[in-house]
């Protein structure tokens, strides 16, 4: 297996070199590179991000403390594990950390062989999750895109390829289906570097253009009684909801029968 390549942010040179030290004859992690000051830790991830496969960072860092750290990674897309090591750990600390998709927070002094084994658990268990997944994201993507058509959204406006991501993204995680607007949005908005607002409009322009092109017995047979279809179109969040649900049913339903 190919080793885990972790970038380790913390000030504290006794930490750092204690890090090193125990991950040097690691056959499954590598310490890629350590950073002491926050500011460095953007820089080096805009240039050399795709190399690491996990961040261990303190959230008490000179130049740019861990939270800001976190939300300016988030801002720019920079996605990556994180596991946060900190002697700080405060309740509030930690909700606040975990706003940012922290994958596991310990607090110092922590047993490093206990660190070892928590970067494998987030590392290899996304890897495991990712391929189990790739043969069916790929038929769901499929059948998204062939709905889409159908529904008749234009394959070349940006609302298409909004539309695809958010319904994938649903499909994914029920759990997003109450944070369209918060969560939905930023985070298509950070995949094609536009603002949340312009993938709300762009979306809702493709659904006003497939209301008025798509086949009123197809519209019918998905959205059923759920929308009143001579009063008005359905928001953004009704159609993505109604399709990732009837994708789910479909796709569910089809898995059974195999």
């Amino acid at each position: 297996m190919k080793k885990i390549n972790a970038l380790v942010v913390d000030d504290s040179k006794e930490f750092t070199n204690g890090v090193e030290e125990y991950f040097r004859n690691n056959i499954q992690i590598h310490v890629a590179k350590v950073i002491s000051d926050g500011n460095e830790v953007i820089r080096y991830l805009q240039n050399y991000g795709q190399q690491i496969d996990i961040v261990i960072m303190d959230l008490i860092l000179p130049g740019k403390d861990g939270i800001s750290l976190l939300e300016e990674m988030r801002s720019l897309g920079l996605k990556k594990h994180v596991l946060v090591l900190s002697s700080y750990g405060k309740d509030y600390t930690i909700r606040m950390a975990n706003q940012f998709d922290v994958d596991y927070f310990m607090l110092k002094p922590c047993d490093l062989k206990a660190v070892e084994a928590r970067v494998l658990d987030i590392v290899i268990e996304a890897k495991n999750d990712l391929c189990a997944d790739k043969e069916v994201n790929l038929d769901i993507q499929l059948k998204v895109s062939e709905l889409l058509h159908e529904l008749g959204v234009p394959s070349q406006i940006k609302g298409y390829q909004y539309l695809r991501e958010g319904i994938l993204m649903l499909y994914q995680s029920t759990g997003l289906i109450g944070g369209i607007t918060k969560e939905v949005y930023p985070e298509i908005a950070l995949r094609y570097n536009t603002t949340p607002s312009r993938v709300e409009r762009a979306i809702r322009h493709a659904i006003e253009i497939s209301w008025n092109r798509a086949d009123y017995d197809l519209m019918n047979k998905i959205f059923g009684h759920s929308i009143d279809y001579d009063r008005a179109k359905p928001t953004n969040s009704e159609f993505m909801v109604t399709l990732s649900d009837n994708l789910r049913l479909t796709y569910n339903t089809q898995k059974n029968y195999v």
